[in-house]
């Protein structure tokens, strides 16, 4: 039996509103603090389809578009656009609001995937439907970004049998 979804039942909308702790030396936000922010809200899209524990598997197609500073509010929505066997995409945009004109804009977008690690998890069965032209257009380019984080897998494989693990040692030497 086939178990529809459709991308609004998973979706995640939250905001946060840009204090001074989130900034870094150019008085923007952060973008490794955006970056957890975005992990861990998209990861509950992923959840509400799973029902169960899922990791982070990668995150990509990252686009900082435009800059959130102090006092903006950065309303982050996620959705699942894609679902694989034991894996899922989600979406991710980050919408910047200046508080003070109420006009909003693009600030961050990419896409999460997250693989289910509960051993009974197979979503083959599963089927998901979009709501909305922004649902449709990503659910049907999921294909084609599935097949590009392949190819990137077979790419950084042949990557790490290069990295060097050996420790470093460092020599200080004085000058006398």
């Amino acid at each position: 039996m086939v178990k529809e979804i459709t991308c609004n039942q998973t979706r995640v909308v939250t905001t946060h509103r840009v204090m001074s702790a989130d900034l870094n030396e150019h008085e923007t936000m952060f973008g490794g603090k955006l970056l957890a922010m975005v992990d861990a809200e998209a990861s509950l899209a992923a959840v509400r389809l799973a029902r169960g524990t899922v990791v982070t598997a990668s995150m990509d197609h990252v686009q900082f578009t435009r800059p959130f500073v102090l006092g903006d509010a950065a309303e982050l929505q996620a959705f699942v656009t894609g679902i694989g066997k034991r894996s899922i995409e989600v979406f991710a945009k980050v919408i910047v609001e200046e508080m003070a004109t109420g006009k909003r804009t693009l600030g961050f977008s990419c896409f999460m995937t997250y693989v289910a690690i509960d051993e009974a998890a197979n979503f083959t069965d599963y089927r998901l439907i979009g709501e909305d032209d922004e649902q449709a257009f990503l659910m049907e380019t999921y294909q084609n970004r599935r097949e590009h984080r392949r190819t990137e897998r077979e790419n950084l494989a042949a990557v790490n049998a290069h990295v060097n693990l050996d420790k470093l040692f460092f020599v200080h030497i004085i000058k006398k």
